[in-house]
């Protein structure tokens, strides 16, 4: 529809205005053109001249006349009249009728004061056509600009459109507050690319942006997905100090965050507080929530401290962030803390953020936290467990050897009308393989095959780390299944477990193995494969298994050497590998000392501090046994958490003494 607001009656529809496309019209692209320059031409809204004050005597009998006539009188007056029209959802009739008060000779001054003292958008395009009727307009845009503002208020975008659309076929030229009106109801109304539209319009209409809406337009721009043009309108607002608005701050942190320019972020942050914009809880939050994609959990306490010292409480957005930047960076306490937090002043989590925090539950072995939280979600009555939720609580149980619960645990969430997918059965397989049900183990890989589920390379590596735990006798039945689904690897464990040591072919198909899988398995693979042979005392395929991986950079800087100490690095190893390892570096050392090599002072074993997440023990707590048991002259430093030294004469006394050196198995 459009305006009819010269001779005939103009008919308003009873809801909002119903949105009509516009034909295309040539714009000028930002895009592959220079930035407009900022106009040198004065403001469109010059300064109003200082009023002329006089003093009049409150006591004198003209007083109350002089005040009845005053501006302020008349303006109290005017927007008196026009909230009686924002009361209702007035007719055209009802609107003529109340302005009807102000005489036949109103002036555009109260025209321009009471349409913008309005908040019906129904009743400023009435007021509007009211005026035009009775007014010779000298500055008729002033008055499209007000009733563009109501609209705005009411962020009735289509609305807005219309009135433009109207102003135009009146012959009315909008200027550059019409535009800057337009589009800020665009970003009001989260339309931003129509913001971007109406900014690229403006120089057909000779209009050039001032630094204000230049600074809106780069929020608009960065929500609208050209970060490019919002970073370039950055840059400059930097260069030339144009002022900056907190929600145009927002946006850059979140262009900076989503682009993974994590620092980007921050120096966006700083640059804020240097120019006196003082954050928001929206800041904050975008800011926690960005330090937590980066996995800094660190700097997300830090902004969180700075946040409540400045006096704003968190809110549920607030504590999200939180959750998902802990559980990601696998900051189990910290997560806890927070959640409890939230379930302590009534705050309900959705299914994600539950899930988020059981995650993380899975992946720390906090076996009793992740329940407590299940029970949470089942009994919230906002929620219920999904797939995800399943999944995690199974990976616990099958983690923590809990076979019976994680079959309960599959069978409810089969009932709740979930199949089980790739994570749910391998987590499975995982359980079975813990607690020695290699029959299990088998059923469950045919029954992946029954559900048209076609394994992945996690899936094989969990099937390797369960061979590792199989006795000999029952191998035979996983390498069969592994055989079927992956023939490269089934015939590298059968080369292994058949032949029981190493020769060229299977150098050859050990190579061809590890060119053939993913990066990012082929570390576990090989520790697996270590694993098996060190279980099955074979000793030379695990030495040959270990070179490979050093070939294929699988393992690296396991060995380092300097002028005071010489180290072997086994953080990142699997037992078998790391046992595998050692046995090497001693056969090294023990050779350095029959070529009369000069050793270091001080000799070092770091196998790291950590346990695994499942069980009290670690690589240190084994290795110092193992250790113990070789009668190697390797002590615990009581300085340095993981490291086990000796020095060079001990080291040196040790290994002479030593005739036929073993590897103990895993």
């Amino acid at each position: 529809m459009a305006f009819h607001l010269s001779s005939s009656p103009l008919h308003f529809p009873p809801h909002p205005f119903h949105y009509k496309p516009r034909s295309s019209k040539p714009s000028l692209s930002l895009q592959n053109q220079p930035i407009l320059q900022p106009p040198k031409t004065p403001s469109p809204n010059p300064p109003k001249p200082p009023k002329s004050y006089v003093w009049v005597n409150p006591r004198s009998p003209r007083a109350s006349q002089l005040r009845r006539h005053s501006f302020d009188a008349r303006y109290a007056s005017l927007v008196k009249l026009a909230n009686s029209l924002n009361s209702s959802n007035p007719s055209k009739d009802q609107v003529f009728e109340v302005l009807g008060k102000l005489g036949n000779t109103p002036i555009e001054q109260d025209a321009v004061i009471l349409i913008n003292a309005l908040q019906s958008p129904v009743a400023a395009v009435f007021a509007l056509e009211f005026f035009q009727c009775r007014l010779k307009l000298n500055r008729e845009a002033i008055l499209y600009n007000v009733v563009l503002k109501v609209f705005r208020k009411s962020r009735d975008y289509l609305g807005v459109e219309e009135v433009f659309d109207e102003m135009l076929k009146r012959g009315v030229k909008p200027d550059n507050v019409t535009f800057s009106t337009v589009i800020s109801c665009a970003r009001a109304c989260s339309l931003p690319e129509k913001a971007v539209e109406w900014f690229e319009r403006m120089p057909e209409f000779g209009c050039s942006p001032d630094n204000v809406t230049y600074s809106a337009m780069i929020d608009a721009y960065g929500r609208a997905g050209n970060v490019d043009m919002a970073l370039r309108l950055y840059d400059r607002a930097r260069a030339e100090r144009w002022r900056v608005d907190v929600i145009t701050f927002s946006t850059l942190i979140k262009i900076y965050g989503s682009s993974g320019n994590f620092d980007g972020a921050l120096n966006v942050y700083e640059e804020m507080k240097a120019l006196g914009v003082k954050p928001n809880l929206v800041i904050y939050n975008r800011l926690l929530d960005t330090m937590g994609r980066a996995k800094r959990p660190w700097q997300a306490k830090n902004i969180y401290r700075e946040m409540r010292s400045n006096g704003f409480e968190p809110s549920w957005a607030t504590y999200a962030a939180l959750l998902r930047a802990y559980s990601r960076a696998r900051y189990g306490a910290d997560a806890i803390s927070v959640y409890r937090e939230m379930k302590e002043k009534g705050m309900e989590l959705d299914v994600i953020l539950y899930n988020t925090v059981l995650a993380m539950c899975a992946d720390i072995g906090f076996v009793d936290e992740a329940f407590e939280i299940f029970e949470d979600l089942k009994s919230s009555g906002t929620c219920k467990p999904d797939s995800w939720t399943f999944s995690s609580l199974i990976t616990i149980y099958s983690c923590s050897g809990r076979v019976s619960k994680a079959e309960d645990m599959l069978n409810e969430m089969m009932e709740a009308g979930f199949e089980p997918n790739i994570f749910v059965l391998t987590s499975i397989i995982q359980c079975y393989g813990k607690a020695n049900r290699t029959d299990d183990v088998v059923r469950t890989f045919y029954r992946l095959r029954e559900l048209g589920i076609t394994p992945d390379d996690r899936f094989y590596g969990c099937l390797l780390n369960v061979m590792t735990q199989t006795p000999k006798e029952e191998l035979g039945k996983l390498i069969e299944c592994i055989e079927k689904a992956r023939p490269k690897l089934g015939h590298v464990v059968k080369l292994l477990v058949g032949e029981g040591q190493a020769n060229e072919a299977l150098r050859e198909e050990v190579d061809e193995l590890f060119s053939s899988i993913s990066t990012d398995v082929r570390k576990p693979y090989c520790n697996c494969l270590i694993d098996l042979c060190v279980n099955l005392n074979l000793l030379e395929s695990a030495c040959e298994l270990l070179d490979a991986g050093l070939r294929h950079e699988i393992y690296t800087d396991i060995q380092s050497k300097s002028p005071t100490q010489w180290s072997l690095h086994l953080k990142s190893l699997s037992l078998g590998a790391a046992l595998t390892a050692l046995h090497i570096w001693m056969n090294d050392l023990s050779r350095a000392v029959e070529n009369r090599e000069e050793l270091p002072p001080l000799l070092g074993i770091n196998t790291g501090h950590g346990k695994h997440k499942y069980s009290d023990k670690g690589l240190a707590g084994v290795f110092e046994s193992h250790l113990r048991e070789l009668n190697a002259p390797f002590h615990e430093a009581p300085d340095r958490v993981g490291w086990f030294l000796t020095t060079k004469v001990a080291a040196k006394s040790w290994l002479e003494s030593r005739k036929s050196p073993e590897l103990v198995a895993a």
